[in-house]
């Protein structure tokens, strides 16, 4: 898909992704028991408060706009739901037996980018789902950061700073999911050794955005200092490890020369790193 139909499609809405596809779409009615949920829907969460408003509607008026599915690939008897997935949970609840739905072919991209626009469009998702939905395009269908840029319609940097919350700690994430803590905050704590500390004085004190930020700066200040003043020499032994095994190490020794000595490391790759070396060694 060039850019130029990436722009076109997501400016023209779902319409336009459901022209892209290869079979012409058709309209029907299936039963609610015959839709599954979007493996690559990227909300995960669904606010009971509107979901029971859309319920209501749907009493009212029934559903106006149609549930867009394709074929399963686990059950040729049932329809994977590409984008409608509240209006699917709604119409159960309020007691419909079958749900008006648009029939088309997509590719698990396809389904995954259907599914990206109409909840970003809507303003559907937190920005941690948001991230993980943008995350998934880039991991599994090999897009990089513009890519994802022009498709979404969102500056480059929008994408990054998104992509970034999800290095914060999961505490940290389940507080932005629950929308205790604004994305401007979390922007701030991405990088902190301890973010979680932060984020919970920022909870307590209640503080803006602005004062968080001022917040970080005095303790990065007071932070900087203390590492400053510990022994020079553990700081050469540290760095010394380090350059000979490519991972961050941290060694704390207490006045009676008890201690310990910390290995970080990022993912699986550098754990495994890390274990072979001792067991090599020792």
């Amino acid at each position: 898909m060039d850019s130029s139909k990436i722009k076109k499609g997501l400016g023209r809405g779902l319409s336009s992704l459901i022209g892209e596809t290869k079979k012409d779409f058709d309209t029907s009615k299936l039963s609610i028991s015959e839709l599954s949920p979007n493996k690559y829907q990227p909300r995960k969460s669904f606010d009971d408060e509107s979901l029971e408003e859309l319920t209501n509607s749907i009493k009212e008026r029934g559903i106006i706009q149609p549930i867009i599915v394709r074929l399963s690939k686990d059950s040729r008897s049932k329809y994977e739901i590409i984008a409608g997935e509240r209006r699917w949970l709604a119409a159960q609840k309020a007691g419909l037996h079958k749900v008006p739905v648009v029939i088309t072919e997509a590719d698990d991209l396809k389904s995954l980018e259907f599914a990206i626009v109409e909840n970003v469009q809507r303003h559907d998702l937190n920005p941690i789902e948001e991230a993980q939905g943008y995350q998934r395009l880039i991991k599994d269908f090999s897009y990089d950061q513009e890519k994802v840029a022009k498709f979404i319609g969102k500056s480059r940097s929008h994408i990054t700073n998104c992509l970034r919350l999800l290095s914060l700690p999961e505490d940290i994430l389940d507080l932005i999911k629950h929308k205790k803590l604004s994305s401007g905050h979390a922007r701030v704590l991405v990088g902190l050794e301890n973010a979680s500390f932060v984020a919970k004085k920022v909870l307590e004190k209640k503080l803006s955005v602005r004062q968080t930020e001022s917040f970080v700066k005095i303790f990065k200040k007071k932070n900087k200092f203390l590492k400053d003043s510990r022994d020079p020499n553990l700081r050469a032994l540290e760095l010394s490890i380090s350059e000979k095994i490519g991972l961050n190490v941290f060694i704390k020794n207490k006045k009676d020369n008890s201690g310990s000595i910390v290995f970080e490391y990022k993912d699986n790759d550098q754990l495994n790193k890390i274990i072979e070396i001792i067991k090599t060694n020792y």
